[in-house]
């Protein structure tokens, strides 16, 4: 395959995608989920389950927003 360089605007620079492995809760019933890039995010929305994708700031680690896994979404397969 050929890899070819895209430009990005300045406000697609402060996020990244991250698909969540794994969702459940720490030792004192803190929820948080581990995305696949190795981060633990705290406190996810409590409707983001495994497979879904979050949109994390990279500045402050916080989710901004996030996608459901489910039919009919357009995807980019990885891998």
């Amino acid at each position: 395959g050929k890899f070819t360089l895209h430009k990005i605007v300045k406000e697609e620079a402060t996020y990244k995608l991250c698909g969540v492995k794994k969702v459940t809760r720490g030792p004192k019933g803190t929820p948080y989920c581990i995305t696949h890039d190795g981060r633990t995010l705290r406190y996810p929305d409590p409707d983001v389950k495994t497979n879904d994708t979050v949109r994390v700031d990279i500045t402050t680690g916080k989710i901004l927003d996030f996608v459901k896994f489910e039919a009919g979404n357009t995807v980019m397969i990885k891998g």
